[in-house]
């Protein structure tokens, strides 16, 4: 049983890896355009939310994003209220990682990180960054097949199973695994690999499965409230935003798990698509619902946090 759950940490630890150095690739190509950008494009709501959503799909990672969006408005490079529309769009923007995981491409892995070796060892700068990109896809690949192959392993284990059951039946339960597992790997996308390798084996059902990716919303919160701390006030008010958006999204669209899984489940009979496609579902309507009262909700989040102090 130590052996299982060695090897599950070691694969989370190979996709945290492959996250990190696809990002670092993705990053340097980019230069400080992708800081700049965020400067000058966010005068409205939905120019923020459409940079936001371009900028977290580049770096894939919406917690870099939401991180630097605090590092800017704490620095006074814009305001609050132009923030909320970057938040909207860094919900939608890291859906596209999930919808490329989801896929399984099985036979292009070494292709991908042989590719990565041979660009890494290279001297010019845009290849060395695409070295990354690529070595870093295959990293995060070979995470994915590692996952689903120890799915049903550690599911044969009777605590393990019990739990699973446990989320298949009380979908609270799912939210909440998702909002614990991903506030202690900071990661949402590796919160939603992990419910992927467990479904590819229907050892997890659709609805849990949903469920955890809400949670994961939730969780994914801790990056930019850590980042806030000791900041200016408009900086806290940014992260405390970004957790209630998220949290009452998810309160909203809890309830409708069980739609929310019939609607994915009509697009495409893969389990793991299924996932993509429900994460992505909820983040664009929560974001697109948003999105014509940000004025209202970012007067709601100074009125009750434009007190709030706390240091460290």
């Amino acid at each position: 049983m130590g052996e299982l759950f060695s090897l599950f940490a070691v694969y989370i630890a190979i996709f945290l890896f492959g996250m990190t150095v696809m990002r670092t690739g993705l990053v340097n190509l980019s230069q400080d355009r992708l800081k700049m950008t965020l400067m000058k494009m966010t005068s409205t709501p939905l120019k923020g939310l459409l940079v936001g959503t371009v900028v977290t799909a580049t770096l894939q990672s919406s917690s870099a994003v939401m991180v630097m969006t605090v590092g800017l408005v704490a620095a006074g490079y814009f305001t609050f209220k132009q923030s909320i529309g970057i938040i909207l769009g860094t919900n939608i923007g890291t859906c596209f990682t999930t919808e490329i995981i989801a896929f399984s491409i099985t036979s292009a892995v070494i292709p991908f990180l042989l590719i990565g070796v041979i660009l890494l060892n290279t001297r010019k700068h845009i290849a060395y960054c695409l070295g990354c990109v690529f070595f870093g896809i295959g990293c995060i690949f070979v995470a994915m097949q590692g996952l689903e192959k120890l799915a049903y392993p550690i599911a044969s284990i009777p605590t393990a199973y019990n739990f699973l059951q446990l989320t298949n039946e009380h979908n609270l339960i799912a939210v909440g695994v998702g909002a614990v597992l991903t506030a202690l790997i900071q990661s949402s996308t590796a919160t939603t690999a992990i419910a992927m390798g467990f479904m590819s084996d229907e050892i997890l059902a659709l609805p849990a499965g949903i469920g955890i990716i809400l949670g994961a919303n939730i969780g994914t919160c801790l990056t930019a409230f850590l980042a806030s701390i000791g900041a200016s006030r408009p900086a806290k008010l940014v992260a405390f935003a970004h957790i209630w958006l998220n949290i009452i999204g998810v309160l909203v669209f809890f309830p409708f798990i069980g739609w929310l899984g019939s609607v994915s489940a009509s697009l495409t009979s893969l389990p793991n698509l299924q996932l993509a496609h429900a994460g992505t579902i909820f983040n664009v309507i929560s974001s697109m619902a948003v999105l014509p009262f940000v004025a209202l909700f970012s007067a709601f989040i100074t009125k009750l946090h434009g007190n709030v102090k706390f240091r460290m």
